[in-house]
C-alpha cells in the first residue's frame, strides 16, 4: 500500500519513515493524504503573505487619487467584502457538508462540488490567469525594490539630483533564479517557513514605511490634501482625474486579493478543529491585520506626501534618508515577494502537474521520483517533470515581467480582473447552492446585488488600468528604472 501511494501521489514529499510502524492510517487523513499538519497560526501567515504584498506601496497613491472621504471608504469597503466572502469560501472546502463533507483541493474542484458545468472552466481560467498575472507582477516589483537599494546608495552619494537611472532587467534574472530554486519545494505544505518569514518582512517594510512617513508629516513639511483627491486643472486634467480614480479602485482592490488561494491554503490545516471553523479564524485575523496596515500606511503616506504621493513611496523616492533604513525597507520587500511569489504559484504548479499525470500516467518523466539525499536537509524525491516544467515557467514569467514593467498599471489590471469572480461572483454563488437560498428572498437578493455592485466596480477598473498601461507603453523608455 505505501508503495502504491508512492507511485501515484507524486505531489506530497514523503518519509519513508512514516510507514515504519506498520500503522498507516496514523499517518492519513480521512481521505488517504498525509496528515495534514497545519494550523490557523500558519494558514494566517499565508494569509498575511498572499494579502500584504506590493498592494501596500501604492495605497498613499490610490488615496491621493480618491480623496480622504472616498479612500477610506473604499478601503474599508473592500476589507469587508472580502472577510465576508472568504468566510463563504472556507465553509465551501468540504461538499456538501462544511464540517463533514468530502475535501476539495483547489478552487476548481470547490466550484465542480458546487456548480459545475461550464463555471469550472471558467473558475479555472480566472483563477490561473490571475496567478500567472500576479507572480509577473512581484516579479516587476521585487526588481524594482532591488534596484531601489543601488539607486538609493547612488543619491546618498551623488546628491538627489542625479538621475542614477539603471535597468531593471539583471535584478529581474536574480529573482528569477531565486525562484527556480525555490519552485522545487513541493508543494503548498512545504511552505509554513517561507510564508512566516515573509509575513515577517511585510510588517517590517509597512512599519518602517508607516515610520517614516509619520516623521515626515511631523516634520510640518506643508503638502496639499483634499477631500477628493487630486484637484481637476491644477493637478490633472478632468479625463486623468477619471481614469486615475478607476485605476486606483484596482489597486485596492489588487491589494486585498487572496481568493485565488484560499482554498489551497484552507487544504493545509489539520480537521481538528474543523477546517472551516479554523479558516475563518485566519481570515479574521489577516483581513483585520492587514486592514489595519493598509489604513495606516495609505492615509498617514497621503497625509505625507498630499496630492503628489508616488505610486511606490519606497522605491518612488518619497524618502530619501536615511538611506540604509530605505535599503533595508526595499531588502525587505524583496525578501516577502519571493515567499509571496510562491504561494502564489503553487496551485498553478499543482493543478498542471496534477493535469499531466492524469493524462500519461504510465510516463516515468512525469510520475516517478528521485530519491536524493542532500547534505543538512535529508532526502528529497526529485521529479524531472516538476523540475522542467516549473523552471520554465519561472522563466517565461521573468520574460514576459521584462517586456511589462508597469508597476501601477499591473495592480490594478490584475486586481480588477480577478476580484468580482474569483473573491465575489463564486463564493456567493456557492453559499447560494449550499444553503439553498430561496430566489428573491431577501438574502438572495441582497447577495445578488452586492455581486452586481462589484462586477462594475471590476469594469471600471480594468478600463482604467487598461488606459494606464496604453500611456505607460507610450513613454516607456527601456533600460531605466521603471516606478
Amino acid at each position: 500500500m505505501a508503495k502504491e501511494m508512492q507511485k501515484t501521489s507524486m505531489f506530497i514529499e514523503r518519509n519513508p519513515g512514516d510507514y515504519e510502524n506498520g500503522d498507516i492510517c496514523k499517518n492519513l487523513d480521512d481521505d488517504g493524504r498525509p496528515k495534514r499538519t497545519g494550523t490557523w497560526v500558519t494558514a494566517s501567515a499565508h494569509i498575511i503573505t498572499a494579502v500584504i504584498g506590493s498592494g501596500v506601496l501604492s495605497l498613499a497613491w490610490a488615496i491621493a487619487q480618491l480623496g480622504w472621504v472616498v479612500g477610506p471608504a473604499v478601503l474599508m469597503a473592500f476589507s469587508f467584502i472580502t472577510y465576508f466572502t472568504s468566510t463563504l469560501l472556507a465553509d465551501c472546502y468540504r461538499a456538501p457538508d462544511p464540517v463533514h463533507g468530502k475535501r476539495n483541493y483547489t478552487y476548481m474542484d470547490v466550484v465542480r462540488a458546487y456548480l459545475g458545468g461550464r463555471k469550472v472552466q471558467l473558475c479555472g481560467l480566472a483563477q490561473y490567469a490571475n496567478l500567472v498575472g500576479v507572480t509577473v507582477g512581484y516579479t516587476i516589483t521585487a526588481s524594482i525594490s532591488m534596484v531601489a537599494v543601488k539607486r538609493s546608495n547612488c543619491f546618498h552619494k551623488h546628491g538627489h539630483h542625479v538621475k542614477c537611472q539603471t535597468s531593471n532587467n539583471p535584478f529581474m534574472v536574480i529573482f528569477a533564479c531565486i525562484q527556480i530554486v525555490l519552485s522545487q519545494i513541493p508543494n503548498f505544505h512545504n511552505l509554513s517557513w517561507l510564508s512566516i518569514l515573509a509575513a515577517i518582512m511585510s510588517f517590517a517594510y509597512s512599519s518602517i514605511g508607516l515610520g517614516l512617513s509619520i516623521a515626515k508629516v511631523a516634520g510640518g513639511e506643508p503638502v496639499r490634501t483634499t477631500l477628493t483627491g487630486v484637484t481637476v486643472g491644477v493637478d490633472v486634467s478632468g479625463s486623468e482625474k477619471i481614469w486615475r480614480t478607476f485605476q486606483a479602485i484596482g489597486d485596492i482592490a489588487f491589494a486585498y486579493a487572496y481568493s485565488t488561494v484560499l482554498v489551497e491554503i484552507q487544504d493545509t490545516i489539520k480537521s481538528s478543529p474543523p477546517e472551516n471553523k479554523s479558516m475563518k479564524r485566519a481570515t479574521t485575523l489577516g483581513v483585520s491585520t492587514t486592514t489595519l496596515f493598509y489604513v495606516l500606511c495609505g492615509l498617514v503616506g497621503y497625509a505625507a506626501f498630499g496630492n503628489d504621493a508616488p505610486g511606490n513611496f519606497l522605491t518612488g523616492f518619497g524618502f530619501y534618508e536615511p538611506f540604509w533604513l530605505i535599503d533595508f525597507a526595499n531588502i525587505c520587500i524583496a525578501i516577502h515577494l519571493i515567499g509571496a511569489y510562491q504561494v502564489f504559484a503553487q496551485p498553478l504548479f499543482g493543478f498542471v502537474e496534477g493535469w499531466c499525470a492524469r493524462q500519461w500516467p504510465d510516463s516515468k518523466f512525469i510520475t516517478r521520483e528521485h530519491a536524493v539525499d542532500i547534505p543538512c536537509y535529508g532526502v528529497y524525491y526529485l521529479n524531472l517533470f516538476r523540475l522542467v516544467w516549473r523552471t520554465a515557467y519561472v522563466v517565461v514569467t521573468a520574460v514576459v515581467a521584462m517586456i511589462f514593467p508597469f508597476f501601477n498599471d499591473f495592480l490594478g489590471l490584475i486586481g480588477a480582473g480577478s476580484f468580482w469572480p474569483l473573491t465575489v461572483y463564486f463564493p456567493i454563488e456557492m453559499h447560494i447552492a449550499q444553503t439553498n437560498l430561496p430566489k428573491y428572498s431577501f438574502r438572495w437578493t441582497w447577495l445578488k446585488i452586492l455581486s452586481w455592485v462589484c462586477l462594475i466596480v471590476s469594469l471600471i477598473a480594468a478600463a482604467g488600468s487598461v488606459q494606464g498601461l496604453i500611456q505607460s507603453l507610450k513613454t516607456y523608455k527601456p533600460f531605466q528604472t521603471q516606478e
